[in-house]
């Protein structure tokens, strides 16, 4: 059966079938530390829609599970492709296909680098804001797929706020497109947004209609403050919150996150327990919008320091960016993230130190502070994530699910959720959920064994 199946793709899509051990190997992980078990029959590399449409055709035919990949860079194991599953890989299909500065829209295909299509809108005055912090290396049908954020969110929307319309094949081959070029449009079931963050599960997105803004007019500052406990930041985040004022960034770094950065870049390190706010405005009130937010965070205890021009800023924010390499030097890092109610990242931080007392652990984390986007971090020895670890996690998910947040605000459920989304969603929900995904696919061959596996 393996054989027949690899020699239909090749009769089909020739060279675009890949069974070389290495590609193989490499379509079983994304950045999650996760890899799937086995390796899968082929990787096709698509360049078409045509190929993609075939791809599925011959799936749906002989049952064979399908996993959809752009770039690999999730941190859920969403993508990750095992044995006797085929990887469809979309990152060849980069092209921007149409850009109407007129209409605020462009029309490309999902394998584009989100960082690319950035640089290719900046010459029309184009941009579009969502901006995860793996810019420069994820596709934008990741983007979709997994529903991502960035630091920018919490002014600029998500990418659910940012996209109009998908082309996008089903588990037979079928091509649909959903949605519409106009901004205003009503008519039946929004499935584009069904389609946004449901992780292959649905169908494959080979085409997105994307909503573009012009660029922000004005000059960007950054600020930071410091606080003697990652307390006194989250709730000096909350007063800037509730301000007047809307910051384009602000993302926290409590201590253990802060010292293990200071430290990777050879800077001095920051005092015992010290965490750090960094906040970015931008447009014509940028200069006095960054005065105001000064004022609420001196009066909120902090320590403020403004940047006196572009340099300076750019190395505030270095700090920021190289959080995940500071981690990758102490270890194995499950890089987690949940998301409560910005009024509620105090208490969301006592939770996280808390459990940090009662399991021995240190987790750093970082806080897209804007939005109340936490990524709590768990560093450890090895390959296999401990027990202890995983235990320590089921008590941070739980607690900003009571603190009314979620388990996810940006990475997805993969399969390193799974087995907590029925906590969730509920039972009704989650059943309801998984219907909705067997209308979409009836054999269950798209990304089987995540989301919905538990």
């Amino acid at each position: 059966m393996t054989s027949d199946v690899v020699a239909l793709l090749r009769a089909a899509l020739g060279d675009r079938v890949d069974t070389s051990p290495a590609s193989r190997n490499h379509a079983r992980a994304d950045k999650s530390g996760h890899a799937a078990d086995g390796t899968p029959l082929a990787v096709v590399h698509a360049a078409s829609v045509h190929d993609v449409q075939e791809t599925l055709r011959i799936a749906s035919a002989t049952g064979t599970p399908v996993v959809t990949r752009g770039a690999a860079t999730g941190l859920a194991g969403g993508a990750n492709t095992g044995a006797g599953e085929i990887a469809l890989s979309l990152r060849a299909m980069d092209r921007i296909l149409e850009v109407r500065p007129d209409d605020l829209l462009a029309v490309v295909e999902p394998g584009i680098l989100n960082a690319d299509l950035d640089r290719a809108l900046t010459a029309q005055g184009l941009w579009w804001p969502p901006d995860p912090a793996s810019r420069e290396i994820s596709t934008v049908g990741g983007n979709i797929a997994t529903g991502a954020g960035g630091l920018l969110c919490a002014k600029y929307g998500v990418v659910r706020d940012c996209v109009l319309a998908l082309d996008v094949v089903l588990a037979d081959g079928r091509l649909l497109q959903l949605g519409h070029r106009s901004v205003k449009g009503v008519t039946g079931l929004d499935l584009t947004a069904l389609m946004i963050g449901s992780e292959g599960t649905l169908g494959v997105i080979v085409g997105a209609t994307l909503k573009l803004r012009r660029r922000i007019a004005g000059e960007t500052r950054t600020l930071t403050a410091t606080f003697p406990g990652v307390r006194d930041a989250a709730v000096a985040s909350a007063a800037v919150t509730a301000s007047d004022v809307q910051p384009a960034i602000m993302e926290l770094m409590d201590a253990a996150s802060l010292a293990a950065v200071h430290a990777h870049l050879a800077l001095p390190l920051p005092a015992r327990g010290q965490a750090q706010l960094t906040i970015q405005t931008d447009g014509p009130s940028a200069a006095a919008d960054a005065d105001a937010i000064a004022a609420v965070l001196a009066a909120a205890g902090g320590t403020v320091r403004v940047a006196a021009d572009g340099t300076e800023a750019e190395q505030l924010w270095r700090v920021r960016r190289s959080m995940h390499p500071a981690m990758e030097t102490l270890g194995t890092t499950l890089i987690e993230d949940v998301s409560v109610p910005r009024s509620a990242l105090p208490a969301m931080f006592d939770e996280i130190t808390r459990v940090e007392e009662a399991y021995g652990l240190t987790i750093p984390t970082v806080c897209h502070a804007g939005d109340g986007n936490l990524h709590p971090n768990f560093v450890f020895a090895g390959s296999v994530v401990p027990d202890a670890v995983w235990a320590a996690a089921d008590e941070i998910f739980r607690a900003a699910l009571r603190l009314g947040g979620t388990l996810t605000g940006e990475h997805g459920i993969g399969v390193l959720k799974s087995r907590w989304l029925r906590d969730e969603l509920g039972d009704d929900q989650w059943e309801l959920q998984r219907q909705i995904a067997r209308v979409f696919d009836p054999a269950g061959i798209l990304n089987p064994g995540k989301v919905f596996a538990t």
